[in-house]
Parts: C-alpha cells; structure tokens; sequence
C-alpha cells in the first residue's frame, strides 16, 4: 500500500533516527493491520519514521526507529537480544548514493512496497523521493521486517532488517524437537 502523508517532512537527517524497544503505540499517518497465523502485526508510519507492534499470545514486542526529541539510543548498526520470551535480531545500513543513483533505488523501493500485500510505504509532501517504507512476513515461526527510510537531500538511504522467533527454551518439548529438526535440514 502506497499512501502521501499528510505532514510536513520532518526526517531531516539519517543521523538524526534512534531505535527504541518498548515504545507504546505514537501517533500514526498510516497503518497496516497484518494477521499472520498465531499473531498480528501492525505496520505504522509515523510523522518522524516507523514503528512496528507485533503481538502473539506470548507477549508485545514493539519497535521504533524514529526521529525522537530527546532520544539518547541512536541507531545501531546491529542488536541482538532476548525480549520475553522471544529472540529479536536488529540490523541498520546507512547507503550514500549519487543523485541519479538515489531516484532510480527510490523509485525501485517505493514499486516493490507499494505493490506488496504486506508492504506499506508512505511519501512525504514537497520530495518525490522522501519516503518511509515497511514490508513484513512470517516464516518458519519467525516475523520479519525490512525498512527504508529515504533521504534525498542527503542522498542517503537507511535500511533496516528485523528477525522475532520464539526461544528453542520457550517451546513446549514438541515443538522444541521440530524447531531442532528443521535447524539440522
């Protein structure tokens, strides 16, 4: 889904975006509702980037990267960690990209989100190619997400990549057995 927000383009910088787990919900412009077998998924655009709410009978997990007054967690490069009774797996990569460069990766991006039935993208007003954009799926037992935040004046791009799986430990024996048989294939 491809949507215009309605807001003033605020992501100055790509230096300027912090990561935060826990968040509660911000104020949205767009929203995507996914259900997944066993859990829901809500993609969110805000005024300052994204933030994903993921929720399964074993808990929330919430993730923002945003443009956040006042954050003091900038965003990492890679975070790897336990929340509840799931395994979170966070990667950022900052791409500098020359202006032709930059409109042709934006315009690529924005066709493989927009048409996506698990993709949301937004534009922001006044650049053609300053965009926010979020595509997700489950596999495996596991929920992922890969973002892109864009901007063109800078000629950056920051892409994300997210991995949520339940903990081998968290599982019942039965499904800590096949969860170890499909490791080994």
């Amino acid at each position: 889904m491809l949507t215009t927000l309605k807001t003033s383009y605020t992501d100055t910088r790509a230096a300027d975006l912090a990561w935060c787990l826990g968040r509660e919900p911000l104020p949205a412009l767009a929203v995507l509702d996914l259900n997944f077998p066993g859990c829901a998924v809500q993609l969110r655009l805000l005024g300052a980037s994204h933030q994903v709410l993921l929720e399964e009978e074993s808990g929330v997990c919430s993730e923002t990267v945003a443009c956040i007054p006042g954050s003091s967690t900038p965003l990492p490069l890679g975070v790897a960690k336990r929340v509840g009774a799931w395994e979170y797996e966070f990667a950022a990569r900052v791409e500098t990209l020359s202006r032709c460069s930059f409109a042709g990766r934006a315009q690529e991006l924005l066709a493989l989100v927009a048409e996506h039935p698990q993709g949301l993208a937004g534009t922001f007003p006044g650049s053609p190619h300053a965009f926010t954009a979020l595509l997700a799926q489950r596999r495996d037992g596991q929920v992922s997400w890969r973002t892109w935040h864009a901007y063109p004046q800078e000629g950056r791009l920051v892409a994300t990549r997210t991995r949520v799986g339940v903990r081998i430990g968290a599982l019942s024996p039965a499904e800590g057995r096949a969860a170890a048989q499909l490791s080994m294939d």
